[in-house]
């Protein structure tokens, strides 16, 4: 049977529209991954990398999603960011024993507090407006003081030190931001199953919100396309947890239980198995990954080199690939990747990968060419000086950065440093020490970038590129700095806790921390893999710096409204006390008095029988017409004196 052609068209543009969406819900994916990371210090590291990719808009420049969360879509489209990045962080990561020289830390290693920084697709003029109203579109979706960064204080424009943005980019922090599960929440809200199914279900709120260090990140870029400029978006969420696994140890006695590591699970660690992937995600996949070092002391235990590593721990699931690190430098040692597979696991039969140790082992984590730490000097409340050293962790020699066989060896740091306008830094006082020695500043600083604080207006910011000797073993910067005053309104509730001044960020950009591992063509290589490969420069944040400053005596606000309310009650008191007065009142009773007398009311008379006993004569009562001049006189006098009160009380506070 044929179809009318009004009919056939409609069916012809419904069979065109279904597959059209469909190759758009085709395009957009989402993969979920998790990384477990023995450490050194008897703790394990857990990193949650979930990825999100939505297309590129249609023809109409129109963008309908199933998986891409459509907050972030909007966000993206109407502020034109090209790329963001906001982390919370409670805990400060230990670079010194969970390592300093990987893609880990570089990446995902973020300051205490909210970091947040953007790039925009706008002109330079707008790209103040569009990073206010980012900040307050992010601040209510995550529930947190993230608008706080609107203001010109808090926030700075670095050039090249951070990234390359060439004007477009803003970089703004909150040191005392606290992290809870209310930013926690729609973090996960944004995920296709949240924390329902797949890799998500493990994030046991106690259990995070008890590590030593966790950081919540959400990073996206808006790439484009080579097709007719379109843009796509990925979304990058990611969660390290570092915890402290219960003890489980073994039986043997003739261990010490200092060097033997604990064995754990993800049942111990986190309270809960995995029940199968999200329905949603096209691949759900478990690592475990042995570092370089670990992998090297364990081939010594057993005397000989390869996979008989596992001869020194027991996993209680067997891995569906066991991966070995392409490409490893400077004889280090090759980590070893574990890869599990969650697609066959369900409710029924959960996920529950543990690990057991069987022989102690001993190891540390590559750490970065060198060690930043950055404290205060002086005392007082009205100077002081901020110094940053760093001290030399003898990979200088031996990194890639590093060419020890030049003579002209130098190893390059870039300090990037905000400082709070209330903090007036006088960056010419800067100073050098090399080795314990002052040197000149120009021998050193290759280049510089400051731009001076100004009071309530903006903060101050330093960019700084160091040229050091490859063999130097300590070098330290210091700089004065003045403390301001602030107005009664600027102080926090907790100001004699003292104010924050952010981190710094030390990089060494002829220093790439990279992880190669080999990849199956027949499938898309995993996104956590990918970011593995990225080399990205070696990257780390110093220690929040607490500063006192001089604050006013809060109590005095208190004491002058207690003065001035106990002046006012008695001035309007006495004041509508002697208003409210009625004479002709006191005129009635005055006479309902004197015509008592006059009838002789017993009490009267007992009054007149009592004076004649004592030999008294009775005071004659005060008539009305006598008293009601009397009253009104001092109604009037009254009525002055609050009058005169009131004009002097104008006159000295106006």
């Amino acid at each position: 049977m044929e179809l009318p052609p009004r009919w056939a068209f409609l069916l012809f543009l419904l069979l065109s529209s279904t597959k059209a969406s469909g190759s758009a819900v085709d395009k957009e994916e989402f993969q979920e991954e998790l990384l477990l990371k023995p450490l050194p210090d008897r703790k394990v590291l857990a990193h949650f990398h979930f990825e999100t990719r939505a297309p590129p808009c249609n023809s109409n420049g129109r963008r309908h999603h199933h998986l891409f969360p459509k907050a972030i879509s909007q966000m993206v489209e109407k502020f034109r960011v090209k790329e963001m990045e906001l982390s919370f962080t409670q805990g400060r990561w230990n670079y010194e024993r969970w390592g300093g020289f990987d893609t880990m830390s570089s990446n995902n290693a973020k300051p205490p507090g909210v970091e947040l920084w953007a790039v925009f697709d706008v002109p330079k003029e707008q790209v103040d407006a569009s990073w206010k109203n980012l900040t307050h579109t992010l601040s209510g979706l995550f529930c947190a003081s993230i608008n706080f960064l609107e203001s010109s204080t808090m926030y700075s424009a670095p050039e090249w030190s951070f990234r390359q943005a060439s004007g477009s980019l803003r970089y703004g922090m909150l040191p005392r931001e606290a992290v809870c599960t209310e930013n926690l929440t729609p973090w996960l809200k944004l995920l296709p199953c949240r924390d329902n199914a797949g890799l998500s279900a493990l994030m046991d709120r106690p259990s995070i919100y008890t590590s030593f260090y966790h950081s919540q990140r959400l990073h996206l870029t808006s790439n484009s396309s080579d097709l007719e400029g379109l843009n796509g978006i990925v979304l990058e969420q990611t969660l390290t947890v570092v915890l402290h696994p219960s003890s489980q140890r073994t039986s043997l006695t003739h261990i010490s239980e200092s060097y033997l590591q604990p064995s754990w699970s993800l049942s111990s660690i986190f309270g809960r198995k995995v029940n199968g992937r999200c329905a949603l995600a096209k691949s759900s996949k478990v690592y475990l990954q042995l570092e370089r070092g670990l992998v090297s002391e364990l081939e010594k235990n057993i005397g000989s080199e390869g996979y008989d590593v596992e001869a020194n721990f027991e996993l209680s699931v067997n891995p569906d690939r066991v991966l070995k690190e392409e490409n490893s430098r400077h004889g280090i040692g090759s980590s070893l990747l574990y890869e599990f597979s969650v697609d066959k696991y369900s409710n029924s039969k959960p996920f529950d990968l543990g690990l057991t140790w069987k022989f102690p082992v001993i190891w540390s984590c590559q750490q970065a060419p060198l060690h930043a730490i950055r404290f205060l000097m002086g005392s007082g409340n009205e100077r002081g000086a901020i110094a940053i050293l760093l001290k030399s962790t003898d990979l200088n020699d031996s990194s890639p950065g590093a060419d020890s066989a030049s003579d002209g060896c130098e190893l390059h740091v870039n300090i990037f440093q905000i400082v709070p306008w209330y903090i007036r830094v006088y960056y010419h006082s800067l100073q050098l020490f090399v080795d314990d020695q002052l040197k000149a500043v120009g021998a050193f600083v290759e280049k510089i970038h400051v731009i001076p604080s100004k009071d309530k207006i903006s903060p101050g910011m330093m960019e700084m590129v160091l040229k050091l000797p490859c063999g130097v073993k300590s070098a330290a910067l210091t700089l004065d700095f003045d403390k301001g005053f602030l107005h009664i309104d600027e102080y926090p509730p907790d100001a004699n806790q003292g104010f924050d001044i952010p981190s710094a960020a030390i990089s060494f950009p002829n220093f790439h921390a990279s992880m190669h591992f080999p990849s199956n063509d027949s499938e898309r290589k995993s996104p956590m893999l990918s970011k593995f490969q990225e080399s990205s420069p070696v990257l780390s944040y110093t220690e929040v710096l607490l500063v006192p400053l001089t604050t006013p005596d809060f109590s005095m606000p208190y004491n002058v409204i207690t003065i001035t309310c106990t002046v006012f009650a008695l001035y309007f008191g006495s004041l509508l006390n002697v208003l409210r007065q009625r004479v002709g009142e006191k005129e009635r009773l005055l006479k309902s008095k004197a015509a008592a007398v006059k009838t002789g009311r017993p009490s009267e008379l007992l009054s007149r029988l009592s004076a004649k006993l004592r030999g008294r004569s009775q005071e004659p009562s005060q008539s009305p017409s006598e008293s009601s001049p009397l009253i009104n006189s001092k109604l009037v006098l009254k009525v002055l004196l609050m009058a005169a009160l009131a004009v002097a009380w104008q006159y000295y506070l106006g």
